[in-house]
């Protein structure tokens, strides 16, 4: 079996149990509406979590363009699609029993989520340079901005609590996060 094809069935399943934590997480409020509240912002982090992993299964298709794997890359590339699990983890716990609900959840787990999300930007960054300096430089001036002020905004809400902070940037994100894939994959066609 070629190198690549390798990885990307190990990407494939990782990435494949992320999102079937947020949809199994996410059905929850529909088999059991009077259990859980859920809480606007929470959903909302999911919902950016499932277009990073959408837009992660594309940005990774660069890496067949590898002709020689090393181990240590294999280990980056795998731990960087873990940290997306991980997030997924986060945002639907096994159980709520110690909290009042989702919103006391996520706030209460916020540093957490925050500082693995930043993770994930400076590992993105390790990423695409994996696959090559002129890929990296194709993508210009905007990519090493977005994940500098990603992280920079990530660091900011590991801080702070305060919910209209909190809303504001779930949306800032998302809202960048589609014109930023549509930018990148469909304009282009």
């Amino acid at each position: 079996m070629e190198t690549f094809g390798h990885v990307r069935m190990v990407i494939g399943f990782i990435l494949s149990l992320s999102i079937a934590h947020l949809l199994k997480g996410t059905a929850k409020f529909i088999q059991h509406p009077n259990r859980e509240k859920p809480y606007w912002i929470h959903l909302a982090w999911v919902f950016y979590i499932f277009i990073l992993l959408v837009h992660f299964w594309w940005w990774e298709m660069p890496l067949h363009a590898l002709k020689r794997w090393t181990f240590p890359e294999y280990i980056f590339v795998i731990s960087f699609i873990t940290t997306f699990f991980l997030l997924c983890a986060l945002l639907y716990p096994d159980d709520l029993k110690d909290y009042k609900g989702y919103q006391d959840y996520f706030y209460s787990r916020r540093k957490w989520f925050f500082g693995v999300l930043a993770f994930s930007f400076v590992a993105d960054v390790v990423d695409t340079l994996l696959k090559g300096q002129e890929y990296f430089l194709h993508f210009g001036w905007e990519y090493p901005v977005r994940n500098i002020v990603h992280l920079l905004l990530c660091l900011l809400a590991i801080r702070t609590s305060n919910r209209t902070f909190h809303g504001a940037l779930v949306l800032i994100f998302i809202v960048y996060e589609i014109s930023y894939i549509f930018r990148l994959f469909l304009i282009a066609l």
